[in-house]
């Protein structure tokens, strides 16, 4: 599992792109889906954040809170840009931040409110991936294949199977 700043080091024009979908209406916004306890997946609106440091998430305290906390599998998904399908996502592992002085440090650059009941998770990356669809596609009738890049981390367990030739969005 790899890092963001990994990440970010081994693809740096991929991570850039992403960060750029995920940060487009100024501060993160995305769709998390993790695992339910029945195995079922949850879906939620969140504010990831991209920093220097890492991809991190402070979670309320709340269904998806603990989805993390017991299974850390995790999907982010951009909200989809105003004038393209383009889209991000990636996936991975939320691990809880147990370190006080770096979750302290991190709610400081960020202003996370200390009066709420939240958790900082920071998010692993095993597969990361943007679909850039033509101007042309959003208007127009005919189905093109949109650009797919794809990134799975090389040291990554959870990441087995090899990808078809072409990924279809």
């Amino acid at each position: 599992m790899a890092t963001w700043s990994e990440f970010a080091a081994d693809e740096p024009r991929l991570a850039t792109a992403i960060r750029l979908l995920m940060q487009q209406y100024g501060p993160g916004l995305g769709y998390l889906a993790t695992v339910r306890a029945d195995g079922g997946p949850r879906v939620h609106p969140v504010s990831p954040v991209i920093t220097q440091h890492g991809l991190f998430c402070f979670i309320i305290d709340s269904p998806k809170r603990r989805d993390l906390e017991r299974d850390g599998r995790y999907a982010l998904h951009s909200f989809p840009p105003e004038e393209s399908d383009d889209e991000a996502y990636l996936a991975g592992r939320a691990h809880p931040v147990d370190d006080v002085a770096r979750v302290a440090r991190l709610a400081g650059e960020l202003g996370a409110s200390p009066h709420v009941d939240w958790r900082l998770f920071e998010f692993t990356v095993d597969v990361a991936m943007i679909a850039r669809r033509s101007a042309a596609h959003a208007t127009a009738a005919l189905v093109e294949q949109p650009a797919v890049q794809v990134w799975l981390d090389p040291t990554s367990d959870s990441v087995r199977s090899p990808l078809p030739d072409q990924v279809a969005c």
